[in-house]
């Protein structure tokens, strides 16, 4: 594994704790409570933890492949953006699907927004992390 590799896990791992934690612990902590999605008392952050190494290990080993040339932080915006609509629809169409919601417009719009920031942010990060694409592949999307 290069530095580059654990470097942008790292950092995806970072990102999505540290606004996960304030987005849904701290911000909005009211609003997901009335909605009554998540129903445990105590999150288990260290397994919620080890869900976001194992994203960012797969988001870090993916990026490389996607990344064909272009503005490094316009790239890893275009490739976060769609690992996250991938991740939108596992963690919130699929469980709202199964799972009770006060009110699906407003979870679902708390997620949007979620997923967008979230997102955007790993993006830039990725981006950031991995530079440009070398020359070989550097033929755009």
């Amino acid at each position: 594994m290069t530095r580059t590799f654990l470097l942008a896990t790292f950092v995806y791992a970072a990102i999505t704790l540290v606004l996960g934690m304030t987005w849904h612990f701290i911000l909005f902590k009211d609003l997901y409570d009335s909605l009554g999605i998540y129903n445990r008392q105590e999150p288990i952050i260290p397994l919620g933890f080890t869900s976001m190494l194992l994203q960012g290990l797969i988001i870090a080993y993916l990026y490389p492949s996607f990344n064909k040339g272009g503005h490094p932080i316009g790239q890893g915006i275009k490739f976060a953006l769609l690992m996250g609509l991938f991740m939108f629809s596992v963690s919130t169409l699929a469980n709202a699907a199964k799972i009770h919601v006060a009110s699906m417009s407003t979870w679902l719009m708390i997620q949007i927004a979620f997923h967008l920031i979230q997102f955007t942010v790993v993006g830039v990060g990725i981006g950031l992390i991995y530079g440009p694409a070398p020359r070989e592949h550097a033929h755009g999307l």
